[in-house]
């Protein structure tokens, strides 16, 4: 970021919100709204707490069982898609209406499908997560040099060679920020899941602490949610510029 022909370090743009926040929080302008620095000093007390340990043991478990079930069943569909035209033909609509439709909307349905419990947030994070990472595979296979294919083919390289030698790595980028979307749609996921359907981890939390007006625990658990989404995008984000070599050859 430049300002006044200066580079300005991103994150001096947060200390900004950050500060205005607290202005606002301590003005008493609204009592939704506590100080910033309140509630950091409640994140860390929430943090240390039972309650918040055994929410966030229920919420993390639902949030790998499905970002794991979501893309052992999307990275192999998205190289179907991207491979098989009748496959494409057949599921492109669905998978795009499906990224872009608000799939938040379908979960009270779960309920009936698969009853209440950890079982409906794992299914609610794998549609949040599935049909991203569906899409950015078959993007990255489709988009992957053609010559390279070729190339293998005639030194004798067999169809599981050409997939693990040549399509996985070339599309190596385009998977990786999918299974990012993919991480970030799947925390929203966990926790929408866990309010509307299955009152449970984090959801229960959120549910508690708004009923009560306790705004200050509220924000804080939005902050601690924030930045465990916001580590998870850029682990996978520095993982991707990693392999960013592999776009360059195309």
């Amino acid at each position: 970021m430049t300002l006044f022909g200066r580079n300005i370090p991103i994150a001096f743009s947060l200390f900004v919100w950050f500060g205005l926040w607290e202005i606002v929080g301590r003005s008493g302008f609204s009592s939704f709204i506590p100080p910033f620095s309140k509630v950091i000093e409640t994140a860390f007390v929430i943090a240390q707490t039972g309650k918040f340990a055994a929410a966030a043991a229920i919420s993390l478990r639902s949030f790998a069982a499905g970002m794991a079930l979501a893309i052992v069943v999307g990275l192999p569909l998205g190289f179907l898609m991207a491979r098989v035209a009748f496959a494409r033909r057949l599921l492109g609509m669905w998978v795009n209406i499906f990224v872009s439709a608000p799939i938040s909307a379908l979960v009270p349905l779960l309920m009936a499908v698969v009853g209440i419990g950890e079982t409906t947030v794992v299914v609610t994070v794998f549609l949040f997560a599935v049909f991203v990472i569906v899409l950015d595979t078959q993007v990255g296979v489709q988009h992957a040099d053609r010559s390279l294919v070729e190339m293998a083919r005639s030194f004798g390289a067999r169809r599981s060679q050409i997939y693990t030698k040549v399509l996985i790595l070339s599309a190596l980028p385009e998977i990786l920020a999918g299974l990012r979307l993919g991480a970030i749609r799947g925390v929203k996921g966990v926790v929408i899941g866990q309010l509307l359907v299955a009152i449970i981890g984090v959801g229960e939390l959120f549910e508690l602490y708004s009923k009560h007006f306790l705004m200050e625990e509220f924000w804080a658990l939005v902050m601690i949610v924030f930045l465990f989404a916001f580590a998870i995008s850029e682990s996978l984000a520095a993982l991707e510029r990693k392999v960013e070599y592999y776009a360059g050859s195309r």
